[in-house]
């Protein structure tokens, strides 16, 4: 699936909160290499140099886009396209992030045990993952994506995202593999100004591509004249003109 840099970057500071709030959670000192997974435009990678300056910082992304976009904001840093499921990288580290990436990675019960391994005797492994597939916006989505004409071309997106388990699902996985295990659950009300078109240009910069990229120019102006009619009823537009997006974010910081 391609993703778009310019689109994802619209709402950079409210999707770099929950990064900042996520490492600024992770115990781990004397953080010498630290890699960023699914790393997209670079701006999750930034905070993570921020917060260990005297690590070597690297970031992969399946998206060649988002690698060149990376790479131009932290010319320092090492940059690779490659996936998550097929990342295998050389070395061990002491910090291992996931912002907004592994839920779009299948099998978690794979997965998670196979990053831990990764990690260094005393790492951390500190992943972020939207958990909002029973929000409006997203119940929105799978809902028109059902109606005709697009229907057998949309049969499959809503299936592009993993399901995120429960906090205990996640706990009883990765706490036989290390010492501490952190988990929480936030929801961000994201004050976004413009309505509705502004909820709708928000997730066609995520969970919507699913939904778009199947579709022609005609199609999805349709699709989406049809999304963006629902969910102005879904979130209403307050007295000052913004809406509130509550977006609801499954917070683990998993350390051997």
């Amino acid at each position: 699936m391609s993703w778009s840099p310019k689109q994802y970057t619209v709402f950079e500071d409210q999707r770099t909160r929950p990064v900042r709030d996520l490492l600024n959670a992770v115990s781990t000192t004397d953080v010498m290499a630290a890699i960023d997974l699914g790393c997209g435009p670079g701006n999750s990678t930034g905070i993570l140099v921020d917060r260990f300056p005297n690590a070597s910082v690297s970031g992969i992304d399946s998206s060649a886009d988002m690698i060149e976009s990376a790479r131009k904001r932290l010319p320092k840093c090492q940059f690779t396209v490659t996936s998550i499921e097929a990342w295998d990288g050389p070395g061990s580290f002491d910090v291992i992030l996931a912002n907004a990436a592994l839920h779009w990675v299948p099998n978690h019960a794979s997965l998670l045990p196979r990053l831990i391994k990764f990690l260094s005797s005393r790492g951390s492994l500190a992943i972020q993952m939207p958990d909002n597939l029973n929000e409006p916006a997203h119940r929105l989505m799978r809902e028109i994506a059902v109606e005709q004409p697009w229907a057998d071309k949309l049969a499959k997106s809503a299936g592009e995202r993993t399901i995120v388990e429960s906090a205990d699902w996640y706990y009883s996985l990765l706490r036989p593999l290390c010492s501490r295990v952190d988990i929480w659950r936030t929801t961000y009300h994201h004050p976004l100004a413009g309505g509705a078109n502004a909820v709708v240009e928000w997730f066609k910069g995520s969970g919507l591509r699913p939904f778009l990229l199947p579709l022609n120019d005609v199609e999805q102006e349709r699709y989406l004249s049809q999304y963006r009619a629902a969910v102005s009823d879904a979130y209403p537009t307050l007295s000052d003109g913004t809406v509130l997006l509550p977006f609801p974010r499954l917070f683990i910081v998993a350390s051997r």
